[in-house]
């Protein structure tokens, strides 16, 4: 089997990247030829060293890069990207068997799917956010601080002064957006959710498009070393980018209203606010085994108070596999995996309900009881790369055996919906 995986970085900047590489990897390792093309010129992660994966660069500029009227142009269409992509794919010595796509909103817009679909082979997308549907990409009200309910592209939607930069860019994202839907129409587009609630937001929002539905937990990269001792951590722990959607600022006001430190590890908007605040310390962006150094030193939990729905912050995973408590919102997809009193709390996206979570985490003996439950549960049923990677390639068998002309599942049809794909 040969599999093009699409992404528009080769590093792990942040979480769609991550899952991209860590696919790429485990394919590899599971005996899978693996094409990786990367739009953006950047290094690459270490994961791509492996003599089962070729990688392409496309050599395009971010987008956000060029500035003005060509940076919103590109964003709607960008026609090199499709020009370059079409003849990458078409330079392959071998077809792809199955086309994976990670990223598309940085640098190779809507103007990448036509190529996609008529490259020959099944396209499907992991959904790491809402871009499918909703303008700014996360279906959530910048403006109010709370999550959408408009339907995407409705006049209610054209007018909301939703989006984190300027109404500029929300005129851009809608061209964006409607240029999408004209892309997409009438292709077949097999879709990944990394968590239950994605799948149930999206069923909706994506109705006008000849979808398949699938879900497959994102992998997760176990860090080396023994279980953490959370009893013996003295902070809050935060990962991730410093904004108010992912309620950073939540997590630095419970925590002093539980009496307790709040340590962040990233950088955002609110560093220099957070940095001004007593009892915080801001570390900003640490390689991945600084990171879980600090979080094995001082985590007492990690805390995900995400205001947006967001679907499977991998932080999340990972402490509970190192045997961390979480404490996560109940809007987000990492909610599916912390059992709320015995491997953490999953509470609403507020300073009052967090921080009664972290006052119940300062007794030593609830913190270390949750995290020994946390990484016993993982260890039980690990999403591990390989895990990930058996889960994936029995899906584009599958879809590779339907493309041949031979349905092999009574709901093999667009608008079908797989359960989570037991590995093998």
């Amino acid at each position: 089997m040969h599999v093009v995986i699409l992404a528009e970085f080769a590093a792990a900047s942040g979480g769609a990247e991550k899952v991209a590489l860590e696919s790429a990897r485990g394919l590899a390792e599971a005996g899978v030829a693996v094409t990786y093309i990367q739009a953006i010129p950047g290094p690459a992660d270490p994961m791509l060293d492996h003599a089962g994966i070729r990688r392409i660069g496309l050599d395009l500029p971010d987008i956000w890069s060029l500035g003005g009227v060509r940076a919103a142009a590109a964003g709607i269409w960008h026609a090199a990207a499709a020009r370059r992509l079409a003849a990458s794919l078409a330079a392959l010595p071998a077809r792809p068997d199955i086309i994976h796509l990670h990223q598309w909103t940085r640098a190779l817009s809507p103007a990448v799917f036509p190529v996609l679909s008529k490259a020959g082979a099944p396209l499907v997308v992991t959904l790491h956010d809402y871009a499918l549907a909703c303008p700014n990409g996360v279906y959530y009200r910048f403006d109010r601080a709370e999550p959408c309910g408009l339907a995407p592209l409705s006049s209610a939607c054209l007018t909301a002064p939703c989006d984190p930069r300027s109404r500029a860019h929300k005129l851009v994202r809608v061209a964006r957006a409607a240029t999408l839907r004209h892309a997409l129409r009438g292709h077949p587009l097999h879709v990944v959710h990394v968590c239950d609630a994605s799948r149930r937001l999206l069923g909706d929002l994506l109705g006008g498009y000849a979808v398949t539905h699938h879900r497959i937990d994102n992998p997760v990269r176990v860090a080396e070393g023994p279980p953490a001792t959370p009893a013996s951590g003295d902070a809050i722990a935060y990962v991730g980018r410093l904004t108010r959607e992912k309620g950073a600022d939540l997590v630095a006001d419970a925590a002093r209203a539980a009496g307790l430190p709040a340590l962040f590890i990233g950088a955002g908007p609110l560093d220099a606010e957070l940095r001004a605040r007593p009892g915080v310390a801001v570390v900003g962006w640490q390689a991945p085994e600084a990171v879980w150094a600090m979080l094995r030193s001082r985590a007492r939990a990690l805390a995900a108070p995400s205001r947006w729905y967001e679907t499977g912050p991998l932080t999340v995973y990972e402490a509970l596999a190192a045997g961390i408590p979480v404490v996560a919102s109940d809007r987000s997809g990492a909610a599916e995996k912390v059992r709320h009193g015995q491997t953490g709390f999953v509470v609403a996206p507020a300073v009052a309900p967090l921080a009664e979570a972290f006052t119940a985490l300062r007794e030593d003996a609830c913190a270390r009881i949750l995290g020994a439950e946390a990484r016993r549960r993982f260890r039980a049923e690990p999403m591990t790369i390989g895990a990930h990677a058996a889960a994936l390639r029995s899906l584009y068998e599958r879809l590779a055996r339907i493309a041949l002309g031979a349905p092999q599942h009574p709901g093999d049809a667009p608008g079908a919906v797989y359960p989570e794909i037991e590995p093998a």
